[in-house]
């Protein structure tokens, strides 16, 4: 059976391992950087990533991909009902169908979806972001939140596994504002912070214009530096029994930390084009994590008394 993508019920003829179909379907299409990582899961954590990328990919399109005549703020609606449904066992959309299944095994708290959704509700109303305090709401709503369902997902232990994905999230986040600035624009939007435009004495003008003044680049390296601490701030957090547990993570980390370094190269590139990173090199990145992790597991088996993170 062909599923088409779409956001209204799914036919009651429909199973969930069609419904699982749809999703992964999704997920596969969109290019996304993560899907290479889903390789080194388990099936059945690998259909819940699956899952939880569609449900977070096309509730963001609703807003970024408006189609023509769609009130955006209905459909957010919709979806908040249907978030509703997967928690009593009703669900009717095609990749809540999908999910109902997901959050029951590995636990997922509904909470983290509604924050998640609320998130992305702010791109109907906010444009703009006077303080990096204000933007950092935003951040963890849709970014965090992210990284908080795939470490229930994933199967994380730790305590701290939790302040790994909050950290690892916003670094995600502040990387793809700054290669979308050109993108975010043309549809009127700016993710820096007023406040830092202020600073380095580049205004929105300047933006739009997509101009590559001495201002910008001190505004960028500024911008980048932030991220890198976020980044720095998962990686301390990273508890060592669940490194393995969480591969998938820290592959992402090394990708996403890869096209931050390329925008730090040549930040003039975010007006040009979205910096991105070739299946070959992702593959490799995720090759040499898996084996990094393995060796330090090993390691601190040996050395447990003297092993550091």
């Amino acid at each position: 059976m062909h599923l088409k993508r779409n956001f209204g019920a799914f036919e009651s003829t429909v199973t969930s391992e069609q419904a699982q179909q749809y999703c992964e379907n999704i997920t596969k299409q969109s290019g996304s950087s993560f899907v290479h990582s889903f390789a080194f899961l388990s099936p059945d954590r690998r259909e819940a990533m699956y899952t939880v990328y569609a449900f977070c990919q096309t509730v963001d399109d609703l807003i970024d991909h408006p189609k023509p005549g769609i009130d955006c703020q209905k459909e957010l609606a919709s979806w908040r009902m249907q978030l509703a449904s997967i928690y009593i066992g009703t669900p009717s959309f095609p990749i809540a169908l999908g999910l109902a299944k997901h959050v029951k095994t590995f636990d997922i708290p509904r909470e983290y979806f509604e924050e998640l959704i609320d998130g992305i509700e702010m791109d109907l109303t906010i444009k703009r972001y006077a303080t990096f305090a204000d933007l950092y709401q935003y951040c963890y709503r849709v970014a965090s939140m992210t990284g908080l369902i795939s470490t229930k997902v994933l199967g994380a232990q730790s305590p701290h596994a939790n302040e790994y994905a909050i950290n690892l999230g916003l670094a995600f986040q502040l990387t793809n504002i700054l290669r979308d600035i050109g993108v975010d624009a043309k549809r009127g939007r700016i993710y820096l912070p007023q406040e830092d435009l202020i600073r380095f004495g580049y205004s929105e003008q300047d933006i739009f214009a997509n101009t590559t003044s001495l201002a910008f680049q001190k505004l960028m390296e500024f911008q980048a530096q932030r991220a890198h601490e976020y980044y720095a701030n998962a990686q301390a957090a990273l508890p060592l029994e669940d490194r393995k547990t969480l591969l998938v993570a820290e592959i992402m980390r090394k990708v996403y930390l890869h096209i931050l370094c390329q925008i730090e190269k040549n930040p003039s590139r975010v007006f040009q084009e979205r910096v991105r990173v070739s299946s070959l090199l992702k593959t490799t990145f995720a090759i040499q994590t898996w084996i990094k992790i393995i060796f330090q597991q090993a390691i601190a088996r040996i050395l447990p008394k003297h092993f550091s993170s």
